[in-house]
């Protein structure tokens, strides 16, 4: 008998830390998002859950809104310059395409992920009535089976003569060196005018004392359910790989810089966790 579709934990989570922030963060908020947590339709308790304690986690709440939003700020970007597809490697529950459709509309849409957590994210799209509009492709790819995500990309009609937004974010560190660094080289061939922005792990020593210790508690919970953190990277070692790979110019765009872009001035003094920080690379 098959099984029935459920989505990942790790995208639950961080679909309902996101409207943790509309619910419990004061405005300005950096993202809007409640459309995940209508896709996920807990029970009436989840806000008392551990993992969205509104003290204990805030630091990774706001971390998480803070990447979506340098994303679609990025995206949104890259597409009045002319980029006309986006990736998201590793989709999860996103719901950029239901939250912005003027911008989405314009783009060929690719949301990679394991075919479990879309199948069900396809289902609950269905049932809440946004559907799957024809500029939206789900691309399910089972890398346990050691499916070929770029092979099943462009079966779904990716265009790599196309220029492109390519975003992986909470994916790099469940993945060994050898296969981040086979990535970056597929991607260093997209066509001209391409972006990638990718998440990676630093190691737990670069990090202030009160995000390490929220960082091992992630790394033993991710060690527990069976997808422990595999790679970690200096920035200069992050920046090295995506050289190599064939990218010109990569750069570097830390956690601290993304809180100051969003977070200044704020009167309750949320800001996001360090630990995770971005690769920018260019094509």
């Amino acid at each position: 008998m098959a099984k029935t579709a459920a989505p990942d934990n790790t995208a639950v989570r961080v679909a309902l830390w996101r409207a943790m922030h509309v619910r419990v963060d004061s405005p300005p908020h950096v993202l809007e998002d409640e459309i995940g947590l209508r896709l996920v339709a807990p029970d009436d308790g989840w806000p008392h859950r551990p993992d969205m304690d509104p003290v204990g986690t805030k630091g990774f709440r706001a971390a998480m809104v803070a990447r979506a939003r340098f994303v679609e700020d990025l995206v949104a970007e890259q597409a009045d310059r002319g980029a006309t597809q986006y990736v998201l490697l590793g989709a999860g529950l996103d719901t950029f395409a239901q939250r912005r459709p003027e911008i989405a509309s314009r783009l060929s849409i690719f949301e990679i992920e394991q075919p479990e957590t879309q199948a069900w994210k396809r289902q609950r799209l269905i049932e809440l009535g946004f559907g799957i509009p024809d500029w939206l492709h789900l691309v399910p790819v089972d890398f346990e089976a050691n499916e070929s995500w770029w092979e099943r990309l462009l079966s779904a009609g990716f265009d790599p003569a196309l220029p492109a937004v390519v975003a992986s974010t909470g994916v790099s560190m469940y993945l060994t060196n050898a296969t981040n660094a086979a990535t970056l080289r597929q991607l260093s061939g997209l066509a001209p005018g391409s972006t990638l922005a990718m998440t990676f792990l630093l190691p737990p020593e670069l990090l202030p004392a009160e995000d390490r210790a929220g960082l091992e508690m992630s790394a033993k919970g991710a060690r527990a359910s069976g997808t422990p953190f595999i790679s970690f990277y200096t920035p200069q070692e992050m920046l090295a790989v995506a050289h190599e790979s064939g990218f010109q110019g990569p750069h570097h765009v830390s956690g601290t810089e993304l809180a100051d872009r969003y977070f200044a001035d704020r009167p309750d003094g949320l800001r996001p966790s360090t630990g995770e920080d971005f690769l920018i690379a260019t094509t």
